[in-house]
Formats: structure tokens, C-alpha cells, sequence
């Protein structure tokens, strides 16, 4: 499938500001000043109490800045120009910068995606189906982990993504398209696709669109390889602090009830209303610091399951010509030692 003139000016955009931010990208000065800031999004998981409570500067003695960003292309341009040291990324976006030459590094699996994003088709758009996409608006965030489930799962269907109008937009611009009923269908993620349920029909999640195709998704913390050098210790602890906050969750689900304070502070800092948080919560799975040691996730190297994702999510981003480069290798990439800190 070639890619719509419209859209070969968005990625040649994306292209042409990474590769500006990678040759302008500053020295950062980090570990004498113990600073860092932190790029977010919106994503409805555990680490948002931790991030709420100050529990990182607790366990680090940083001064922690958070920063929101409206996708992961966002986090990922914010991480190469140097006005984040650290940041949340899905996989897509995380192997479009690796294969840019952003010098990064994923320390963490925030969650593995599995049900929490999906294709929504809204009521009367005409679409109850796949095939019902063609010549239809389907609003997504480029390089994101669901513009790529989106476009697997067309193909998976026999649909040329040639023949949807697929247009770039972050979700809060997917909420408000949605409720002008200026597009027919949205591939998403929490807060935003609890609204759009509200008034469509959900047609594919990505834990169907991973088992089957193969390509699974996840959302990841990726750090500058300069930070991450020059700044180990403040690593740990974050990781130590996602660990411990994450087990929290899958240990004492019930404690975490629209009331609670931890659901209040995850509804706080995502935007999500907290009677929706327990079941976005529950359509992630969160694995812990062994299994993100471990070959399943972080560990073994090229053989790594996070490499082999970032790997193919690659080579179908460049089918796509959403890149034009991929690595021969994506575990350089991939750093396993905090998780097997905090797996000890």
C-alpha cells in the first residue's frame, strides 16, 4: 500500500523533526544536577498513583517535573531534542525512533496494551464491520501502537488501508472529531476510548489483532542512552517504584474501587472519569520485574520478546512507508538491567 500525499507530508514531517532533534539534542547535565523530567500520557495505569504521590522523588532524591504529551511520536521527539530525559512510548513509536537513530533506551514494560485499545465504530456511521472501512474516516495518533493495529488489522481483513481515510489525531482532537461525527471510527486507548464506547461498537481489540497476527503491542519507559548512563541509580529506583506500584495493583485489586484513593489519583493525572479506571485498569496486564527480566520481555538480547516486537512492528511500519530505515537489530535498544535490579 502506498501511503496518501497527505499522509507522506505527516511522515516526512515526523522524519525530518527526529532527525533534527537527534543532531541537535543537547549534553544533558542530569547527574550533577539530579533533575530529570518525565514525559506522560494519558494511559490509564498503576504508576499514575505513584507519579500523584511523589513516590519516585521519595526513592530517588530527584526533583521529578512531569511533563504531558499528547502521543508517544510526541514523547519520542520530546526525548531526541533533550526537553525530557525520560518517557512513556508505545512500541510503534519506540521503533520508529530507534529506526530514526533516537539514541534511546527501553528500561521498563509499562503494560503489555493486550484489550485496552481498540478499533470503535460509532453508531450510525454505517460501519459494523472491517470491510465496512472502505472509504470511511478513521481517526488514530500516526506511529502510535494503534495506528499500527489499525492498519494490521485492515490488512488481516483483506482491506487495503489505501482505500480508508486514515487522518492523524491525538485523542483528545479523536474525542472531539468523535462527538462532531466528523469520523467513523477510532482505533484508541483510555480515557478516550470509554467515551467513544459509550455510542459505538467495538470491532477488533489489539489482544485479538496480536493473536492473530503475531504483532503484539506494548506501552514502554524509554530514557536517553546519556541519562540512563550518567544516571543508574535514579533508574532503579524509578523501576523499584513501577515494581512495587504495579504489584500493588495485581495483589489487591478489589483495594483499587472508584472511591479509592489510588483510583482517584489514576483518574487524576490521566483525565479519565474514576468510575471508568477499575475496568480500564483491568484490560491491561502488567507484568512484574522477573518476567521483565526475562527472555519474555526485556532479557536474552536480539531474542529478547521486546526485540522481536520492536522488530517487526519496524519492517510493517516501513511495508507502510511510515519509516524508511530498519535496524538489524533492536535489542540494542533494550536495556534489562533495572528490571533485573528490582527482580533481585
Amino acid at each position: 500500500m502506498k501511503p496518501t500525499i497527505h499522509r507522506r507530508k505527516l511522515i516526512a514531517g515526523i522524519a525530518s523533526f527526529l532527525f533534527a532533534a537527534v543532531a541537535l539534542a543537547p549534553v544533558y547535565a542530569q547527574a550533577e544536577t539530579r533533575e530529570v523530567v518525565i514525559g506522560y500520557q494519558d494511559m490509564v495505569v498503576p504508576w499514575r498513583y505513584a507519579q500523584a504521590s511523589g513516590a519516585v522523588e521519595k526513592a530517588t532524591g530527584y526533583k521529578v517535573t512531569y511533563r504531558k504529551l499528547g502521543s508517544g511520536a510526541d514523547v519520542i521527539r520530546a526525548l531526541a531534542s533533550g526537553s525530557i530525559q525520560v518517557g512513556e512510548a508505545g512500541s510503534s513509536p519506540i521503533a520508529a525512533g530507534l529506526s530514526q537513530g533516537v539514541d534511546l533506551s527501553l528500561f521498563w514494560i509499562l503494560d503489555n496494551i493486550n484489550d485496552a485499545e481498540a478499533l470503535v465504530a460509532r453508531n450510525g456511521s454505517g460501519v459494523t464491520k472491517l470491510a465496512d472501512l472502505k472509504g470511511k474516516t478513521l481517526g488514530v495518533p500516526y506511529v502510535s501502537t494503534s495506528h499500527f493495529h489499525a492498519l494490521v488489522a485492515l490488512q488481516q481483513a483483506g482491506v487495503d488501508p489505501s482505500t480508508v481515510k486514515i487522518v492523524n489525531l491525538r485523542p483528545p482532537e479523536v474525542a472531539a472529531a468523535w462527538e462532531r461525527g466528523n469520523i467513523d471510527a477510532t482505533y484508541i486507548w483510555d480515557p478516550v476510548l470509554a467515551k467513544v464506547k459509550q455510542n459505538g461498537r467495538v470491532l477488533i481489540t489489539s489482544g485479538q489483532v496480536a493473536n492473530e497476527s503475531g504483532k503484539a503491542t506494548f506501552d514502554g519507559f524509554v530514557a536517553s542512552r546519556k541519562f540512563a548512563h550518567d544516571n543508574p541509580g535514579f533508574l532503579n529506583g524509578l523501576v523499584k517504584v513501577l515494581a512495587e506500584t504495579d504489584a500493588q495493583y495485581r495483589d489487591h485489586k478489589a483495594d483499587w474501587s472508584a472511591g479509592s484513593k489510588q483510583v482517584q489519583a489514576v483518574a487524576q493525572e490521566s483525565g479519565a472519569a474514576a468510575a471508568d479506571v477499575p475496568a480500564s485498569l483491568a484490560l491491561y496486564a502488567f507484568p512484574n520485574a522477573s518476567e521483565q527480566a526475562s527472555p519474555t520481555w526485556l532479557g536474552g538480547g536480539q531474542q529478547s520478546g521486546a526485540a522481536k516486537s520492536l522488530a517487526a512492528t519496524a519492517q510493517f511500519l516501513k511495508q507502510q512507508g511510515t519509516i524508511q530505515n530498519v535496524l538489524a537489530d533492536y535489542s540494542t535498544g533494550v536495556d534489562p538491567r533495572f528490571a533485573l535490579q528490582a527482580a533481585k
